[in-house]
């Protein structure tokens, strides 16, 4: 370790990162929206009476935020590299994905199976000794986050915002239970989101695409599997958990092309359809409210679920004390090497 790097505590070093990618990522997204309106990678906002056309794809943005946020981290902290770099790894093929996934609308079996692809890399840095099915389980773990990011989006604001939210909250678990390795990850793209939803806001002047909502799924498996607070990010990722079940209860595992999208009516607001799958936004949607008002609703569960996880990670070495649970979590140590 030289000597810059040991007089920088890394929680120094994660909020670092998470300015560098805010102020990058603030930096790119007007050149960016730009671009991608010129080479008209654009989309209807159907949730507009006027329909404009509003830039996709800008989860490149926080792509590009995110990777430089990483690389000042193994800059100040090259203890980290192969950590860091690996993670790196599989956020930019989740990231390629994604574009794909923007560009060619692909099956979703076929996404399932190219996340699981590109979660693998993770294994490298898997606790020593642990089973196969320990290490099966990263990239499927990988995946199914990614998905679950991905399968709660549709309007202004709600995906980055549901991700400034994830990645706050398991900020503040990681210090709480001493995990400041992970910080960097949470802070590097906590920084890329808040930049972000400054032009994804209603009325958004840009969409975050699979690009963008993929990997803020694959960056909380990645946090969750290296600082082993595996349960504490499942809390938190219960709106998105509560959202897909709906979703396969009442429609199973059905393509995008195949869904009814949210209506609106005169006054510019949401309005549920009589028929159609279930959702969590449709959950809040019992009578027609604005856009803005069903995103800070679904923000609002969301900040519910992280505070719960907060006060988990707060209590989670007291809860070690318990006798029970001591047991319990000796089972599930044994589970990590089978």
């Amino acid at each position: 370790m030289n000597i810059i790097t040991a007089r920088i505590p890394l929680t120094a070093v994660a909020i670092i990162c998470g300015l560098v990618s805010l102020i990058l990522t603030r930096w790119m997204m007007p050149h960016l929206i730009k671009r991608l309106k010129k080479a008209n990678i654009v989309g209807k906002d159907i949730h507009k009476s006027t329909k404009p056309l509003v830039a996709e794809m800008g989860g490149l943005g926080i792509l590009f935020g995110f990777i430089l946020g990483i690389f000042v981290g193994i800059l100040l902290h090259p203890d980290l590299t192969f950590e860091l770099s690996v993670v790196l790894v599989v956020i930019l093929l989740v990231g390629m994905i994604g574009m794909v996934d923007d560009i060619l609308a692909l099956k979703s079996m076929e996404k399932l199976v190219l996340l699981f692809l590109a979660g693998l890399p993770l294994i490298w840095i898997a606790p020593p000794g642990v089973g196969i099915l320990y290490l099966i389980a990263i990239p499927i773990i990988v995946s199914i986050a990614s998905n679950l990011t991905n399968m709660l989006a549709g309007l202004n604001g709600m995906e980055s915002g549901l991700g400034i939210i994830s990645m706050t909250s398991l900020t503040i678990a990681c210090i709480i239970l001493g995990k400041y390795d992970v910080t960097i990850l949470s802070m590097s793209l906590l920084g890329a989101l808040i930049a972000f939803l400054h032009f994804n806001k209603p009325p958004a002047k840009v969409f975050p695409g699979d690009t963008g909502t993929l990997i803020i799924g694959a960056t909380i498996a990645a946090i969750a599997l290296i600082g082993r607070i595996k349960l504490v990010a499942f809390i938190i990722m219960l709106p998105n958990i509560i959202d897909a079940c709906l979703k396969f209860y009442s429609a199973g595992f059905m393509n995008r092309s195949e869904q009814k999208p949210t209506q609106i009516n005169e006054n510019e607001e949401l309005v549920r359809p009589k028929k159609g799958f279930k959702s969590l936004i449709r959950l809040v949607l019992k009578r027609p409210i604005k856009e803005e008002t069903a995103v800070k609703m679904i923000w609002g569960i969301g900040i519910i679920f992280g505070i719960i996880g907060i006060l988990v990670a707060i209590y989670m070495p007291i809860m070690t004390g318990n006798e029970t649970l001591e047991h319990i979590l000796i089972l599930k140590d044994h589970l990590y090497y089978i």
